[in-house]
């Protein structure tokens, strides 16, 4: 081979365009390429003052480039040679400094038609193993793999640590079809600071965090970092392997929600957050001696703003570096299913916020967004909607929900604000909204998104659940899609929340006059699967604490939220409480402060966090409690009509015959002799008592139980006498002579 460098091959105003970052096909020029008779290759690298082709074969033979622009573009002509070869270049920077690296121009093109395909149809499930930073090895050489969607994008660069944030040094190349850019970087590692340096569709240079990043910083640090996944080695393999047969709505789920980052903190190592790690050891420790069955995850995706609570994503990809890496994140939920306890997380595909690192106008366009206002934009909350009408938008919403579950072994997803993604014209006024094809407020296009999502979750994935956020009275919520239904495995029961929340705020004088609205839920509680909650959404925003809604004294306070609670697990519906709600945090939750441990110390909380152990114990080991709690069969009303004592009593019972007596006085006056009617003789054993002392109550009860006796009652053969204890719910297992 032979070697000329007196004579540029190369336009002068494409050497122009390379080294002004405004060339559209840079792989057409850097990287080595046929000259007539010749091989050419050509570098631009403005930190080096001189450059050696160097061939990687045995021989090693060094071709000296010429420097054609003083700014740092180097070519090598090696004449008469047509067979390309494989090479590196070796460097030298202006202090004299040697080094060698391979070039990125070298590579050809990695990702394939069939992924390119399937992304553009919307339906590439593992798209995230593919799009994003991905370490590998390409021809013998490592390095990182990059590939973003920008098709609008003039240009777009890998920026990082690795090469100063020069948006000249990694121009990308464009796959033509799809709009996906990408470029294999040899010698990126692990840990490597990135972003994108996207030149838009109107010339503006703008700086965008990978939306498909595995790792990324948080508040005004926003790289996002190369990590290896593949790394982790799991342990929770036999609660993989049970929960595939899991069918939720006939198992007990009783599910802790939790903020990560004021759980609990460490005030002597100034008021720091606890890592993943820590919790691991404190919060599963906890949720176990709680006798929880799940912990729920306000959402833990990576967002720049500790007040939105997680609920502004902007790294849809990544668990928070607030708490650690992701594989400490792993290790949380390992944990958590060696203990028996599965990991719910918050996913909000509804929106996300307009940070100038994020999604929003990622090439110049509203990509992942609508144009218009009227579709694309949220402005109570000040966030962009998906548009979910793009099949690429839908394909990375859907395989995003489907990393959590595969990458991470997340156990269900609860989405947030589904109503908002129904209809066209939540939270907007006349005029602000643009109807359906057929005229409608339907937002067609979410609702196929969301059945497609819950489809493919449950398909890819069997034993997890989804649970919708759903606010409003649309209907098969929580049916399968081929019933006519969203798709969901449950959704929450803001109805429930809302009713009793109003009953239980009443002076005990006046419920009398409210009994419709404890017991309206069981006219709608077998239409969908729901989920009974009291959740964060509850305790924020000038609304209270649980404990301080309660009226009366300190001790009907505490009366009122023990029977509250007693009567949220005896009613039909899986269980959801929030943090600190179960020891009586009398302030609002706090996102900024820890919960406040130290009142655990004082006998009336205790008790109620007692209390809560018991009721989650007596609610995983009765199957009265939940293996039909969505059915007719599983419920019967005793007697709800004796509003005038404020008292109502119900039976629930298991496919297995067992059955279990409830009875609610809420009002501060002990019923003495209450006769309530019951199915049989028998000795029915008290299995739950509010008031008893080891909770903070007065011990007014009933001896350990009641025999039934042959006096008709409430239309049932038999009943049973009772002391009803003031502002509180008894409950009976009937055992068998």
């Amino acid at each position: 081979m032979k070697l000329s460098v007196t004579v540029p091959t190369i336009d002068q105003g494409a050497v122009d365009a390379i080294v002004g970052a405004y060339h559209g096909d840079p792989f057409a020029i850097l990287g080595m390429h046929q000259a007539g008779e010749h091989l050419v290759v050509r570098v631009f690298r403005p930190d080096a003052r001189a450059v050696v082709v160097q061939s990687a074969s045995e021989a090693g033979v060094a071709f000296p480039a010429l420097q054609i622009h003083p700014d740092g573009f180097f070519e090598a002509v090696i004449e008469n040679v047509q067979e390309r070869f494989r090479y590196v270049l070796r460097f030298t920077s202006h202090d004299g400094h040697e080094w060698t690296e391979s070039d990125p121009y070298s590579f050809g093109v990695i990702l394939g038609p069939l992924d390119l395909h399937l992304f553009g149809e919307g339906q590439h499930w593992e798209l995230w193993k593919k799009i994003g930073a991905h370490l590998m090895t390409v021809e013998g050489v490592s390095g990182t793999a990059f590939h973003v969607w920008a098709p609008n994008a003039q240009r777009v660069s890998v920026v990082g640590d690795f090469n100063t944030w020069d948006g000249r040094r990694a121009p990308m190349r464009k796959l033509l079809g799809c709009g996906v850019w990408e470029i294999f970087l040899p010698g990126v590692g692990e840990g490597a600071h990135y972003k994108f340096e996207v030149k838009n569709c109107h010339g503006h240079i703008v700086l965008k965090s990978d939306p498909f990043a595995f790792f990324g910083q948080h508040s005004t640090q926003t790289a996002s970092l190369v990590f290896d996944l593949d790394r982790y080695h799991w342990a929770d393999e036999e609660w993989m392997e049970a929960r595939k047969s899991k069918e939720w709505h006939r198992e007990p789920v009783s599910i802790y929600e939790v903020h990560l980052g004021s759980w609990r903190r460490k005030p002597e190592e100034g008021d720091r957050y606890l890592s993943y790690r820590e919790l691991a050891d404190e919060l599963i420790d906890y949720v176990a001696y709680m006798e929880y069955t799940h912990i729920e995850l306000l959402p833990v995706l990576e967002h720049p703003f500790d007040g939105s609570w997680g609920y502004q994503v902007t790294g849809f990809f990544a668990p928070t570096s607030r708490f650690g890496n992701p594989d400490e994140f792993r290790y949380f939920v390992d944990k958590a299913h060696q203990k028996g306890i599965g990991i719910i997380l918050d996913w909000v595909p509804g929106h996300f916020p307009k940070d100038p690192h994020g999604l929003a106008e990622f090439d110049g366009t509203d990509l992942f967004e609508h144009a218009d206002p009227r579709m694309g934009e949220h402005m109570d909350w000040g966030t962009l909607i998906f548009n979910y009408g793009r099949n690429e938008v839908r394909n990375f919403l859907i395989a995003n929900a489907l990393f959590w579950l595969a990458e991470y072994h997340i156990d269900g997803l609860r989405v947030d604000a589904v109503a908002s993604m129904l209809y066209l014209d939540y939270s907007r006024k006349h005029g602000e909204w643009i109807p359906n094809e057929y005229g409608g407020r339907e937002n067609l296009d979410a609702i196929y998104f969301l059945k497609r999502c819950n489809e493919v979750c449950y398909e890819r994935n069997p034993g997890v659940m989804t649970i919708a956020e759903e606010s409003t009275a649309w209907p098969a919520v929580s049916r399968p899609t081929y019933l006519g239904g969203l798709g969901f495995g449950f959704k929450w029961n803001m109805g429930w929340m809302h009713d009793f929340l109003v009953y239980m705020a009443k002076d005990p004088a006046y419920r009398k006059y409210h009994q419709g609205d404890i017991t309206f839920s069981l006219l709608y509680a077998f239409h969908e699967h729901f989920i009974l909650v009291l959740s964060h959404d509850e305790v924020v925003h000038g609304k209270g604490a649980l404990l301080s809604k309660m009226p009366g004294d300190v001790w009907q306070k505490f009366a009122n939220l023990r029977m509250f609670y007693a009567w949220m697990y005896a009613h039909p519906g899986k269980k959801l409480l929030f943090m600190g709600s179960e020891f009586g945090q009398w302030r609002e939750w706090d996102h900024n402060t820890s919960l406040d441990w130290h009142l655990c110390n004082y006998p009336e909380h205790d008790g109620l966090k007692r209390l809560v152990v018991h009721l989650n114990w007596l609610y995983k080991n009765e199957p009265a409690l939940f293996d039909q709690d969505d059915s007719y069969e599983g419920f019967e009303w005793i007697d709800f009509h004796d509003s005038d004592n404020s008292v109502v009593a119900f039976m629930r019972k298991s496919r297995g015959g067992d059955t279990l007596i409830f009875a609610v006085n809420a009002t501060p006056v002990p019923r003495e002799h209450y006769r309530v009617g019951v199915n049989g003789e028998g000795f029915y054993e008290e299995v739950l008592n509010t008031d008893a002392q080891t909770y903070g109550g007065a011990n007014i009860g009933n001896f350990g139980g009641q025999h039934a006796e042959p006096i008709s009652w409430q239309g049932k053969s038999h009943s049973i006498t009772l002391r009803l204890p003031p502002l509180a719910v008894v409950g009976f297992k009937r055992r068998e002579y």
